[in-house]
């Protein structure tokens, strides 16, 4: 059975972007089941987010890292949603800018009902980062799944895919997913699908509360 075909693939060839949020009184109803999407400037958010939802530009891609400034919001159904996260790590942002990011992720991330977990994304090639370490340690304190992806593993030999592979997972607690992904090639597609799955639940019938 091919990703499109199951049913969280079907729902997240559904997703439409609805909004960018750049004040917390902007947010939609904290109602629903909401998955983020966080990662270092020019790790590979974009990418990733059209080759999950099959559409080639439902996510702005730039080779300007620190593009992304908003909480962008792209919906699969009424009580489904996907949050791209701004980029973080990017040093030539101005501090004021800086400073408003942080406070819009981490608000977001502490006080988000609807979030039932966080995808983190990071270059295959450079992984667990401070930043990324951070925000990876502040999750599991908050008791928030979280599942790594090291994306562009398409830029690594098997060899090389294999040995970070294992490093990452020696350096996270065994309940975070942590896995390879190409946009390019569409490896680790499937994988990530199934584990977005259990968060977003597509067979099941959410009710607004």
């Amino acid at each position: 059975m091919t990703n499109s075909l199951t049913p969280m693939g079907k729902l997240l060839r559904q997703a439409r972007y609805v909004a960018s949020i750049h004040n917390l009184r902007e947010l939609p109803p904290d109602a629903g089941v909401e998955v983020a999407i966080a990662g270092r400037s020019n790790a590979g958010k974009s990418s990733l987010i059209n080759r999950l939802c099959d559409q080639k530009a439902l996510a702005r891609t730039s080779k300007t890292p620190g593009r992304t400034r908003q909480l962008v919001f792209f919906e699969m159904d009424p009580l489904r949603k996907l949050v791209d996260l701004p980029g973080y790590g990017y040093a030539k942002v101005s501090g004021d800018l800086k400073t408003h990011w942080q406070g819009l992720i981490q608000s977001y991330l502490d006080h988000r009902l609807a979030l039932k977990g966080l995808v983190v994304v990071m270059d295959i090639r450079h992984p667990l980062k401070d930043s990324d370490r951070e925000l990876i340690n502040w999750a599991g304190m908050r008791g928030l799944p979280q599942h790594l992806v090291l994306t562009k593993a398409d830029k690594l030999k098997h060899g090389q895919l294999t040995q970070t592979l294992a490093k990452v997972r020696a350096q996270v607690d065994d309940a975070v997913g942590v896995q390879a992904f190409s946009a390019t090639t569409g490896l680790g597609l499937e994988q990530l699908t199934e584990a977005m799955a259990h968060w977003y639940e597509p067979d099941k019938d959410l009710i607004a509360g």
